[in-house]
């Protein structure tokens, strides 16, 4: 066999599982987008202004092109696709028209005004719809055969929906086009369809819609046929709450009919088509009742049909169940209404509201345990790793703790208003450099429940409105603690200055609002952060992707405090971000009682050992081999790894540290200082464990993140790292014309003291 021919037998062997699998897949019922995936049976509706050119002047080829390629796509990675398509009536309109000026211009006996006016005439629309029916579905059997693909015309009447017989028959005709790998593009027979409904017809679609467009033809194809999605696709983003056009409008991700229809009003109908949103949200809900999933969305998206189905938030899902609450502009809005209120409060206040939230942790320490031990309960059901169970567990210690950091930072409240520099610009002109607050910050944490009182209380202290997103493993835990912080906040500012988000489809949208939202911290794991860094392009960033802390053991080292420091480095907390996970060692120390002593360390700590490229070469029967120097474990794993000296050290970190934390062990302080002077990260220790590398440790009371960036905070951020300055200027009348023209002089005299300015 052929390396082509084998190839290509196992990739169609690959497409043919993949068809069974879907093929024998049960029935979808799809109720959130995530599902959208294992969809089967896929109808796509293609609306006239999606697939024409403006008013409806022929065919918008590049557009067509793309849906036909996907479609495709969808078609041979097994699934089965319906298409339901408008454009016959502006293809043949196109033609002929063209046909018609030929014709008149041959007519000598008209005058040139007869025909011109003639040529503007409106041409028959089932007449266009019959000549150009032929032509669409002749272009749309040229693309799809580029991929291999078949297709059947269908054209249908209401008499086919409407009479059982006619109904059973293209039912069972539809089917064994599917069965057969076939895509059905489907359409109503305009050459001879009524304009407008007889009774009959009426009385007899009383068991579902009427067809009266494309978007009531594709919903009744979907109940026909048991199909899992409907994906209806125009040149409209999706449904909005009022006209698009309107700068009060906002697009709806999610819209449940039977809760959410007082939310949305309906404009003007399309120039082109015979639908409207209003007719599409009409069958889409007659679908949805139906059990099929409906997604209303714009097909000019790049590969909108394939992000939809791979449960990207892209237009507008209709699901039976509401996720309307607060809409997340509202809760960012009175985030900010809520920081600036915070702002006027005295430092006192802000400290009696943190001491408040601190003994609340104590005070109600059994409901807190009790939530807690619900998340732990379904995690443990559901498989979280045992890493993830230990940061997402709390206990009477750890609320203890907390209380105690919370009270730490309540001492720091006065911290807004304090001038950090102040000039006299002039005799009569005063200049002062302030701290005050960021506005309003997005806090996207994973597992650790505990962070969530930290991050309350900084944002109080540095007057920050605030947006909480915790894991769905911390569901319970994270809605009691923020309604404790709520409830101290209360007597003092609204409580939606600080905000639970419950959903990641609301945290993508917040991401968009760069307007409301000034910064934005993830903490958790490396994909969590890189997705955030990703989508959030209006606002910053801080925080960290990774965790990859070293110790560098140097042949100058006290052995004994080498051990202690390894030990806790690694096996303290191994799945914290500022845990070991390599640990690099002096060439001279390999093969002495040290690293035997090392070794059995690890060993008798349950740490699997993996060896770098030159410690493998070094010893007999090394420890399997790394598959990379920059991997962050998160449990008990650690690489070790062999350096020359402190320069070979400094230089592996550099490469393959994450720039969070790593630590030297000598007694030598001229190999120290070139170490902690050298080592581009944001915490570099010596003679100390990198677990050091903390808020609440430093004596900043908790951290909202650690940053390893190198703008505006870095290393662990406490309330500092919250604030930002503005400049104040007074003066008595001043103007920049009197010192341009001479009358006066800059003196820019700097004044060494600080002041706290009143709140």
């Amino acid at each position: 066999m052929s390396i082509l021919y084998r190839n290509s037998y196992l990739s169609w062997k690959r497409i043919l599982q993949q068809r069974h699998d879907i093929l024998n897949s049960k029935c979808l019922h799809i109720t959130h987008r995530n599902e959208m995936k294992d969809a089967r049976r896929i109808i796509v509706k293609l609306g006239t202004a999606l697939i024409t050119r403006e008013n409806e002047d022929g065919l918008a080829l590049g557009r067509l092109a793309s849906t036909v390629e996907q479609v495709s796509q969808l078609q041979n990675e097994g699934r089965q696709m319906l298409l339901v398509t408008s454009g016959a009536v502006a293809f043949g309109r196109q033609v002929l028209r063209k046909e018609a000026m030929m014709t008149m211009t041959m007519r000598k006996s008209l005058s040139p005004k007869d025909v011109l006016h003639n040529s503007r005439q409106a041409i028959q629309r089932q007449a266009c719809a019959a000549f150009g029916q032929k032509g669409l579905m002749s272009l749309y059997e040229r693309m799809f055969q580029q991929y291999n693909v078949g297709i059947a015309q269908v054209l249908v009447t209401k008499t086919d929906f409407y009479n059982v017989d006619s109904r059973k028959n293209l039912q069972a005709t539809l089917n064994e086009l599917l069965n057969l790998n076939i895509v059905p593009i489907l359409n109503t027979n305009d050459a001879v369809a009524p304009c407008t409904d007889t009774d009959d017809e009426v009385t007899a679609a009383q068991d579902g819609i009427v067809i009266n467009d494309n978007d009531s033809l594709a919903a009744r194809l979907a109940v026909l046929i048991s199909a899992d999605l409907l994906l209806i696709m125009s040149d409209v983003n999706g449904l909005f709450t009022g006209p698009p056009d309107l700068e009060t409008s906002r697009l709806l991700h999610t819209f449940c009919p039977k809760q959410d229809s007082q939310l949305i009003s309906f404009g003007a109908r399309s120039s082109v088509g015979t639908g409207g949103m209003e007719s599409k949200v009409k069958c889409a809900s007659w679908a949805l009742d139906h059990n099929v999933g409906v997604v209303i969305s714009n097909g000019q998206y790049d590969k909108a049909i394939l992000n939809i189905v791979d449960g990207k938030k892209i237009g507008t899902f209709f699901t039976k169940t509401s996720t309307q609450t607060v809409p997340v502009d509202v809760q960012a809005v009175k985030a900010r209404d809520g920081s600036r209120i915070l702002q006027r409060l005295s430092a006192g206040d802000r400290k009696q509201i943190i001491n408040k939230m601190s003994s609340n942790l104590i005070d109600y320490s059994k409901d807190i345990l009790q939530a807690n031990k619900r998340d732990l309960d379904v995690a443990s059901k559901e498989g979280l790793k045992t890493t993830l169970l230990n940061r997402l567990g709390l206990s009477d210690k750890k609320l203890q703790t907390l209380a105690t950091g919370l009270q730490q930072i309540a001492e720091k409240t006065d911290i807004l208003g304090q001038t950090v520099r102040q000039t006299r610009l002039a005799d009569s002109i005063m200049l002062k450099q302030i701290t005050t607050s960021i506005g309003v910050l997005l806090v996207i944490f994973e597992s650790r429940p505990d962070s969530l009182p930290q991050i309350a209380a900084l944002s109080i202290c540095s007057g920050n409105g605030l947006l909480l997103k915790g894991g769905s493993e911390a569901k319970y835990s994270n809605e009691i603690l923020t309604k404790l912080m709520q409830d101290a906040l209360e007597p003092f500012a609204p409580r939606e200055t600080i905000a639970l988000i419950n959903t990641r489809e609301q945290v993508a949208d917040l991401l968009q609002l760069g307007k409301y939202i000034d910064l934005v911290i993830p903490r958790g794991s490396n994909e969590l952060v890189r997705s955030v860094q990703k989508q959030s392009l209006q606002i910053p960033v801080l925080g960290h992707a990774e965790g990859i802390c070293h110790v560098f053991i140097d042949a100058d080292a006290d052995l004994e405090m080498a051990l202690r420091i390894v030990r806790d480095s690694k096996c303290d907390y191994p799945s914290a971000c500022n845990a070991m996970e390599t640990l690099l060692i002096h060439k001279d120390l390999i093969r002495t009682p040290f690293f035997e002593s090392l070794i059995d360390l690890f060993r008798v700590e349950k740490v699997k050992i993996y060896s770098g490229p030159r410690l493998s070469v070094m010893l007999p029967f090394p420890p399997p081999p790394a598959n990379s120097l920059r991997v962050e474990y998160g449990d008990l794993q650690c690489c070790i790894e062999v350096v020359d000296d402190v320069n070979d050290a400094i230089e592996h970190i550099n490469k393959f540290s994450s720039n969070h934390t790593d630590s030297i062990v000598t007694k030598n302080q001229h190999i120290a200082n070139e170490f902690m002077n050298n080592v581009d990260s944001a915490c570099v220790f010596h003679n100390v464990s990198t677990r050091f590398s903390d808020g609440y440790r430093f004596g900043l009371g908790a951290e909202v993140g650690i940053s390893t960036g190198r703008i505006h905070a870095r290393g662990p951020v406490g309330v500092e790292g919250l604030l930002t300055t503005k400049w104040i200027v007074e003066g008595h009348g001043d103007v920049v014309a009197d010192f341009t023209e001479g009358k006066k002089q800059f003196i820019h005299e700097s004044i060494n003291f600080r002041q706290k300015m009143s709140n």
